[in-house]
């Protein structure tokens, strides 16, 4: 078993713990401030927390435009990534000045959202508008605080591509989702052929 303490460094070409916890959905997310300006931005560190109310969350490493935006205003929208539009994602991970437009770089079309002020990502087939429910600064646990900010929201509106809904039931695999794998440049995506069913164990 290879084996290290974090807090020595992992000794290896890329930090595995990336690797080990994926692939990771990726929390596409979209604000804007408090002078209207948009932002777009991916974050690897991104997932659902809880059902009802229904609560996704992403997390920053820095005070970065989509924290500070969000805190801002106290909405956000999370953008589902398909293997169509990855491209288009990776180019809104570029650093761009404060009231930059990402939709515009990367060649993407703000849509009105139906409950908050955030813009979705109209070629996106799935959009969560969110409101912000909490946004907390990470400690180590030595209770130090950390430069890094989970921002949780809660899911007030829900838009999902017909397309993907069959007798009722979302098809993950036939929206193509991008997932975040290891190293700096690996990405997944998912096909049926991937897919197995379990049914829960009844209770003893």
């Amino acid at each position: 078993m290879y084996f290290y303490q974090p807090s020595d460094g992992h000794g290896l070409p890329h930090d595995p713990l990336n690797a080990i916890i994926g692939p990771r959905p990726i929390g596409w997310i979209a604000s804007f401030d408090a002078q209207g300006n948009r932002n777009l931005a991916p974050y690897s560190f991104f997932n659902c927390f809880n059902y009802r109310p229904p609560i996704i969350g992403f997390a920053s490493s820095g005070w970065k435009d989509s924290v500070r935006n969000i805190v801002e205003t106290g909405e956000f929208v999370w953008n589902l990534t398909t293997f169509d539009l990855a491209s288009a994602m990776n180019e809104t991970s570029a650093s761009l000045a404060p009231g930059e437009d990402e939709f515009v770089r990367a060649g993407l079309t703000p849509a009105d959202s139906r409950i908050v002020h955030a813009p979705r990502v109209a070629e996106s087939p799935v959009n969560f508008e969110c409101r912000l429910s909490q946004c907390i600064q990470l400690t180590g646990a030595d209770g130090t605080a950390i430069d890094t900010w989970l921002v949780l929201g809660e899911v007030v509106a829900v838009h999902i591509d017909e397309s993907l809904l069959e007798n009722g039931i979302y098809q993950t695999a036939k929206a193509r989702p991008v997932l975040r794998a290891g190293g700096p440049s690996a990405y997944y995506s998912i096909d049926e052929s991937q897919r197995f069913d379990l049914v829960r164990p009844d209770a003893r």
